[in-house]
């Protein structure tokens, strides 16, 4: 992405995010803040649903399929997406369909994210993985987006970088196929017989993430600003060792 399309999308970004709480959402959000919950979101572009792109939609929807609430999807105006609340061994759980452009999704999952009390640490992203082949998954614990606009948007909304990612391989084109014809395609019918067996893995892979119980060290290190997670662990790691000659010593450096 050029530097000037990605400065005009951070500004359609915060633009979208200035939509102030009503009185009735701040309420809405102090009951949802009993109790933690956590938040899975199936990055993609509304009406496109099937392409390699959405494919975070359609993990979703098996997901939903899978916890049998497929049918209690509703409209959510002040999110801007499609939302459904379930219970995982206890622990409550919001699923997201943005209903914005990949570009700006990241603006429906902080105002969601505010509205049902859910952390930054605590919302699990589901996009595609140009890098990985089809067939293959993998957990991506924070960090950069990778150049994936989706992600992207979500860091720069919620300001933060720690959301862990559930990333489907979609492998990259072949031949003269570019890279935006093969994302925004559909999967081919080979391709789907493998898709099926990726959705079967990947909500096995979600529902294991969402009933792990949390870890001392997830309680320990705080929601950091983009780009800041390795710094907010080794605070935390000086702050357990508790020792001065590494604090000068990372002062230093």
């Amino acid at each position: 992405m050029s530097r000037m399309k990605k400065g005009s999308v951070l500004i359609i970004n915060r633009v979208l995010l200035s939509d102030p709480f009503s009185p009735a959402m701040i309420i809405e959000a102090e009951i949802h803040n009993q109790g933690r919950r956590k938040m899975v979101v199936g990055l993609g572009n509304p009406g496109m649903e099937g392409t390699r792109h959405s494919v975070g939609m359609t993990v979703l929807g098996a997901l939903a399929a899978r916890l049998g609430v497929a049918d209690r999807w509703r409209g959510d105006k002040y999110v801007s997406g499609e939302v459904i609340l379930s219970e995982v061994q206890q622990t409550n759980v919001v699923l997201l369909r943005p209903r914005l452009l990949m570009n700006v999704n990241g603006v429906s999952v902080a105002k969601a994210a505010a509205k049902y009390g859910v952390k930054a640490e605590d919302i699990l992203l589901v996009h595609d993985e140009l890098d990985k082949p089809l067939g293959k998954i993998a957990i991506k614990h924070g960090g950069s987006a990778r150049g994936h606009n989706g992600v992207r948007s979500c860091v720069d909304c919620l300001q933060t970088d720690v959301m862990p990612r559930l990333r489907i391989g979609i492998g990259r084109p072949t031949g003269k196929t570019s890279v935006d014809r093969h994302v925004l395609g559909r999967f081919t019918t080979e391709e789907q017989k493998l898709l099926d067996s990726v959705l079967v893995q990947s909500v096995d892979l979600l529902l294991s993430q969402l009933s792990q119980q949390d870890s001392q060290q997830d309680s320990l290190l705080p929601s950091s600003p983009a780009g800041g997670r390795q710094a907010a662990q080794k605070r935390n790691e000086r702050a357990r060792s508790g020792s001065p000659a590494e604090d000068s010593a990372a002062a230093q450096s």
